[in-house]
This record gives C-alpha cells, sequence and structure tokens, in this order.
C-alpha cells in the first residue's frame, strides 16, 4: 500500500498505525510511504516514528527532493512494484490524512478476488465524527456542471441521474469511479493500462485513471463495507464543506482541463467548460435572491476562463 504525504505528517503516522494494527486476513501486506518535499520537518518526523517505532521493513520511506504531486508520487511506488518479479496482486493508495476503520484492505482485496471483471474497490469513508461521506461517482459532463454551478433545486431534481457525486449511503457495487482516498487497484491492470497521468499534479487523475480503465473493460466498485476515517481537506486545503468560499489554486483548474480534454476531446472540454460557466452565471442572481453566497469557488469568473477555458481553444502545438 501507499500514502503520498505532504505536510502532514503526524496524519500520516497515525494513518500507517492504523494499518499495522490490522490483521489484514493474514496476508502480507507491505507500506511504501512517500514524503514529496513537504516543508518542515516531515521527513525528519518520519523517519524518527520509523526508527522509535520498530517499523522496519515492514514500512518503506521515499523521502524525496521534490514534490511530484500525488499521482506522480504514487507512480514512483507503482512503477517499482510493477518491476518486481514478485509483483503483488494488488495496491492500496490510503489519503496521508484518512486511516483504517476496520479490515478494509482484506474486504478491498476479497472482493477483487471473487470479482474477476474488476480492477478498482474504493472503500466506504466517514469523517472524524463518523458522518459518512460521498465516495462513489458518476463521471463529469457538461449537464452535471451545469447543474451543479447552478445549485437550484428543480434544475438540480432534472439532472438528478447526471450529478456526479452519489449519495453517502450508495450501496455496495459498480460505479463509474470512487476516491482516490481510499482505493485498491488490481496491480495488473495497471500494468496494461498505464498508471496516473504525468500531465495530472493534483485532482482528476484518479478520475482520468478509472476512465481509462473503465475504458479497458473493467469494472470499479464501491464496497461501503470496508471503512475508512478521512479528514477531508487536512492534506490539500481544498474541500467542500459548506463554509466560506475558497479560492481553487491554478492546479486544480489544469486538472480539471486536462480530464476533459483526455476524456472528452477539446470539443467534449468546451461543452463541459460552458456548462459550468452558464450554471456559475444563473446562480449569481439566484444565490442572491436567497441571501446566498454564489456557489462557484472564489475567484472563479477570473480564475477559470484564464486557466480552463482559454488553455482548451487554444490549438495544440503542431
Amino acid at each position: 500500500m501507499i500514502i503520498v504525504n505532504y505536510g502532514t505528517a503526524e496524519l500520516t503516522v497515525a494513518g500507517i498505525r492504523s494499518v499495522l494494527d490490522r490483521h489484514h486476513g493474514g496476508r502480507r501486506v507491505e507500506m511504501h510511504v512517500v514524503d514529496n518535499a513537504s516543508p518542515g520537518d516531515d521527513a525528519a518526523v518520519l523517519a524518527r516514528h520509523h526508527a522509535a517505532e520498530g517499523w522496519g521493513a515492514r514500512v518503506t520511506l521515499w523521502l524525496e527532493p521534490v514534490n511530484h504531486g500525488f499521482g506522480r508520487g504514487n507512480n514512483l511506488v507503482i512503477d517499482a512494484l510493477l518491476a518486481r518479479p514478485d509483483a503483488p496482486d494488488h495496491v492500496f493508495l490510503l489519503n496521508p490524512d484518512a486511516a483504517l476503520e476496520n479490515e478494509a484492505l482484506a474486504i478491498l482485496a476479497d472482493r477483487l478476488d471473487a470479482t474477476p471483471s474488476a480492477a478498482v474497490a474504493g472503500a466506504g469513508i466517514s469523517l472524524p465524527s463518523g458522518q459518512p461521506v460521498t465516495a462513489a461517482f458518476r463521471f463529469p459532463s457538461a449537464r452535471a456542471a451545469f447543474a451543479q454551478a447552478t445549485n437550484f433545486g428543480p434544475i438540480t431534481r432534472l439532472f438528478d441521474t447526471r450529478l456526479v457525486p452519489l449519495p453517502p449511503d450508495h450501496p455496495d457495487g459498480p460505479v463509474d469511479w470512487v476516491a482516490g482516498a481510499a482505493v485498491m487497484f488490481r496491480l495488473s491492470v495497471l500494468r496494461r493500462t498505464g498508471g496516473f497521468d504525468p500531465d495530472f499534479f493534483l485532482y482528476f487523475e484518479e478520475v482520468e485513471l478509472m476512465h481509462r480503465i473503465r475504458a479497458a473493460g473493467h469494472q470499479v466498485l464501491y464496497v461501503p463495507g470496508a471503512r475508512v476515517r478521512h479528514a477531508e481537506g487536512a492534506a490539500t486545503g481544498v474541500k467542500d464543506d459548506g463554509g466560506p468560499r475558497r479560492r481553487h489554486p491554478s492546479y486544480w483548474y489544469d486538472s480539471w482541463r486536462h480530464y476533459h480534454v483526455k476524456t472528452a476531446g477539446r470539443g467534449g472540454a468546451l461543452r463541459a467548460a460552458l456548462g459550468w460557466m452558464a450554471g456559475a452565471v444563473l446562480n449569481v442572481p439566484l444565490a442572491r435572491l436567497r441571501g446566498q453566497s454564489p456557489a462557484a469557488p472564489k475567484g472563479f469568473f477570473r480564475d477559470f476562463p484564464r486557466h480552463a477555458v482559454r488553455a482548451i481553444r487554444a490549438r495544440p502545438p503542431g
């Protein structure tokens, strides 16, 4: 299993302990912890816990000199595992701000072993308070972008079957994609489809990878019986918790653009961009009438055209 840490060393340590404390149905589990050149003393903190708690060969630290981002950080380990003659059957990714609540690894591995058509299995996720959160999703689309940006009940209900997030109590079974905070992949499928696309720094990389895996004919399973606790947003600083609007970093919009161009082409990406822009514009007067703040991220009407729309419209080189 892999944890990619950036600036959350103590949470990562808690996640490591939650894995080491389980028996995993008798399976051998080796942990790889990538520190993405965290600011401060994260690398030293992880090394100190490694020595003091006697993790030994059970936990391998990858103390990187640069921040690779989420996907490329995971790829470091995935590529090393694939190069081994004794490559494992599965690889489990756990966010640094997450921890196991039960024998989640065994549950997910058992499910993949019992379902040859499936290549991915995602766990059910709860906040530290115990409140379940959405961990299963539909793929993004122009209609979903419009409906979610408008944030208006009648429109939301009209496009209910298109919305990206599925309910937190969504039942066990196949879905489009699952949260990358706690997800297991069949390694033999990653060998054929490739790992995370290195064009992504952070956000949407797991959606694109599961889109690729689905296109190759494999199922993605949501398995809520596997339970993980997640301090949502602690590792990234970006979360949708109903609090004050935050500004999305430029790489969020870059990743949004990469996903839509790679999965739907420039035309599909432009339709999704127009859907989001139209919904965001319509939301402004609706929010004002309801005494609410606009639903779009802070700075959206400047940042989104600059980092997404303009780049989509630009002709590719050559």
